[in-house]
């Protein structure tokens, strides 16, 4: 699990310390990534035994235990709440891909790389977009840039590959277009993305999963052939 920033709200150690709890019970591995609400230095220190964590500077690395590569981005800025890609990070991430340049690979940052249509959150955006789009077009084995900060489902072509922001485990941002020009936000249910690996044939195909027991699944194909007259488990339907 890839979590792509905006850990916590302050950037408290005590915020930390509730995060380290509640990720707890999950068995894959977790990797971590700031956003503008969070804090580089607690974020570390909370997190000391995440040895893949650099223990100074961009907290940028890979992660190469699976077919698919990661390579992690970040763009915080502290203080701010945009984002920023130098010439630093950006010589690093294409020293990273220059690596390993036939393995699929997805690039993961918290500000996404592009214009939403969103106005207001679009202008709290990413520094350095176009150099990143510069860098990217330099490497095939890009298949996904992935997102947050926008709390919500957004996919975008971008620089020969596919941008997406994922929608948050708590709030989503209201769609609000213009000529709209306000920012609310709207407890729709909370959500995660699946990115599904199928091989070289397949590619990567990316899934919006909510994350709520009170949508529960009417089986209609058991593996075997389809169910006659399925019936609707409890809770199935709206009240």
């Amino acid at each position: 699990m890839v979590i792509t920033g905006d850990l916590v709200d302050r950037g408290e150690i005590g915020e930390y310390e509730r995060l380290r709890e509640l990720l707890a019970p999950l068995q894959m591995p977790v990797f971590l990534l700031p956003g503008n609400h969070d804090d580089r230095a607690n974020l570390r220190r909370v997190f000391a035994d995440h040895a893949y964590l650099p223990r100074d500077g961009f907290l940028q690395y890979t992660v190469d235990d699976w077919p698919v590569r990661l390579v992690v981005l970040d763009t915080h800025i502290p203080g701010a709440p945009g984002g920023r890609l130098c010439a630093e990070r950006l010589a690093w991430l294409e020293a990273r891909l220059a690596e390993e340049p036939q393995r699929p690979t997805v690039v993961a940052m918290h500000h996404p790389p592009f214009s939403s249509g969103l106005p207001l959150m679009d202008a709290l955006g990413l520094e350095g977009g176009d150099e990143l789009a510069a860098v990217l077009r330099r490497h095939s084995q890009v298949e996904r840039v992935v997102c947050g900060h926008l709390h919500r489902p957004i996919v975008r072509r971008f620089a020969g590959t596919v941008a997406c922001t994922c929608p948050s485990t708590t709030h989503q941002l209201a769609l609000d277009l213009p000529p709209a020009n306000r920012l609310a936000i709207v407890m729709e249910p909370p959500a995660c993305m699946l990115h599904l690996w199928l091989g070289s044939a397949g590619g990567l195909v990316t899934h919006v999963s909510l994350i709520a027991d009170e949508y529960p699944a009417l089986v209609v194909h058991d593996g075997q052939g389809w169910v006659r007259d399925p019936q609707p488990p409890p809770g199935f339907h709206p009240s």
